[in-house]
């Protein structure tokens, strides 16, 4: 299964960070044929940025983040219905839920076919 680009929230030691939607730092993983074969982070302060304006506005700034980076997939411990909603108008497979190591998550992801 060829899931394209996974986006995870991650902490700082590894693990998937608590909520989506006020992530501090994302992972970008690029998958092929079920193996990671590239794995970034990024800081996108969504924690901040959240509380700095309207919902709105903090709704654009991460579909515009989705979009810019070609992600095909958000895999998140927990989101709100809302956040949900933006992500699968924009074509983004969603799977909630997940916990522990984040690396192990997309991976567990693609031996499950998600």
């Amino acid at each position: 299964m060829n899931a394209g680009i996974v986006c995870i929230p991650v902490a700082d030691d590894g693990q998937i960070g608590h909520t989506w939607g006020k992530a501090r730092t994302v992972a970008l993983a690029t998958v092929e044929d079920g193996t990671i074969t590239s794995w970034r982070t990024r800081i996108v302060d969504w924690d901040v940025s959240k509380e700095q304006g309207t919902e709105g506005a903090h709704h654009a700034r991460v579909a515009r983040f989705i979009r810019d980076n070609a992600v095909t997939t958000v895999i998140a411990r927990h989101m709100g219905d809302d956040m949900q909603n933006m992500l699968t108008k924009l074509g983004v497979r969603v799977q909630q839920g997940a916990s522990g190591d984040a690396r192990a998550a997309v991976t567990s992801l693609e031996r499950r076919g998600g």
